[in-house]
């Protein structure tokens, strides 16, 4: 097959990771032609183009093609976007994130393709937003989904979200869960020693681990807030902070003007490969965005064998399971992650039986060539269709 990925930018994150394992995996495994279209990797999330070169990936930048809307920008970037596909000629045009789904798919829809599939890793809409700027963005997507002819979910929370919203109905849509490198979450643990103490934790220290960029809402806040009540009652607790992003020097006065900053440390932007022995450093991964389809670090948390804690937003539900592999509470419930948190700190045999639960259930589900080869099954489905 011919298949093109459009992807807005190729930063730092679960989206743009699992766009280039299938696209690494396309080429590997499948000996496809592939493109992936992005554009420039702006801002401090950091890059994988380096390693999209490395590995072989071809690639096709467009300069304009911003996240934000810039009417001028966003035609400049439908014509180049419609000038790539057309010299490529794909037979599958894949999109992903909002701006590179919604222009991706007209120029897909203008030229042609055979099958186009648009990525779903979390709506453009939620409900933190003003009104008129959701309902804006829920008619776009209306208006995209009538040019493409399948969703791809990355869990059944984001395909009940846009068939509740009357973007597409529900036979359109298929969820395959985002695959990652599993194996090196497995192994997480054989880093533990090395990792911690080059972080400065010794044995007693648990450490609350949460890994996202720092940037709104995300929940670090609530994360402080309830640091400001376990400490007192646990002085030996620590909390990581994994990631990069825009409200770094606001988050770090906080913690300084709460007395909390020997309890807290910000590892600032790491690769990708540092991540799994990050977590093996960790006791208990938390999680609290307000927005997200199903956030990559909770399987890879559960996986690399530890407990969770998530509030009950999008997707995750489908792996933090209560009572069977963490906690899930209801999103900005500060009380309840402090309950949470309070008795995981407290019962280390808890957390191991939790962590160990959630890698039996999730580390072969979450295997990236097995995600890589749900989509290619999906590709030739709708191919066959067309034909």
């Amino acid at each position: 097959m011919r298949v093109a990925h459009i992807i807005s930018r190729l930063i730092l994150g679960g989206a743009q990771e699992n766009t280039l394992l299938t696209c690494e995996g396309l080429l590997r495994d499948y000996g496809d032609d592939v493109l992936l279209i992005t554009g420039p990797p702006l801002g401090p999330e950091g890059s994988l183009l380096d390693r999209a070169r490395a590995n072989g990936v071809p690639l096709a930048i467009v300069p304009s093609l911003r996240r934000a809307i810039q009417p001028w920008r966003d035609y400049v970037s439908y014509r180049e976007l419609k000038r790539i596909l057309r010299e490529f000629q794909p037979d599958v045009v894949h999109t992903h994130s909002a701006k590179g789904g919604i222009l991706g798919r007209a120029a897909a829809w203008k030229l042609g393709v055979p099958a186009i599939v648009h990525g779903v890793h979390g709506a453009p809409f939620y409900p933190y937003q003003n009104p008129l700027v959701r309902e804006f963005y829920r008619e776009c997507e209306r208006w995209a989904a009538r040019r493409c002819h399948a969703f791809v979910s990355v869990a059944d929370a984001m395909t009940d979200l846009m068939v509740d919203a009357g973007v597409a109905p529900r036979e359109k849509f298929t969820t395959i869960y985002s695959g990652m490198e599993t194996g090196s979450f497995l192994h997480a643990g054989e880093h533990r020693r090395r990792a911690r103490h080059e972080l400065g934790y010794r044995d007693e220290h648990v450490v609350v681990g949460k890994i996202a960029r720092l940037f709104h809402l995300k929940g670090h806040e609530d994360v402080i807030t309830a640091a400001e009540k376990l400490v007192a009652r646990w002085p030996a607790v620590r909390f990581l902070f994994v990631g990069d992003g825009i409200l770094r020097e606001q988050l770090q006065r906080r913690i300084s003007d709460a007395g909390m900053s020997d309890y807290f440390q910000f590892t600032g932007l790491v690769p990708p490969e540092r991540i799994p022995e990050l977590i093996g450093a960790m006791d208990i991964v938390v999680h609290t965005s307000l927005r997200e389809g199903l956030a990559r670090v909770l399987p890879q948390g559960l996986i690399a064998g530890k407990p969770v804690v998530s509030y009950d937003i999008d997707g995750a539900r489908e792996v933090v399971l209560p009572g069977k592999t963490g906690y899930l509470l209801p999103p900005r419930d500060v009380e309840a992650l402090v309950k949470a948190l309070d008795e995981l700190i407290a019962d280390a045999a808890q957390r191991e039986r939790l962590g160990q639960e959630g890698r039996r259930r999730f580390a072969d589900l979450f295997r990236h060539q097995h995600m890589t080869q749900q989509t290619r099954e999906l590709y030739e489905r709708l191919l066959q269709q067309e034909a």
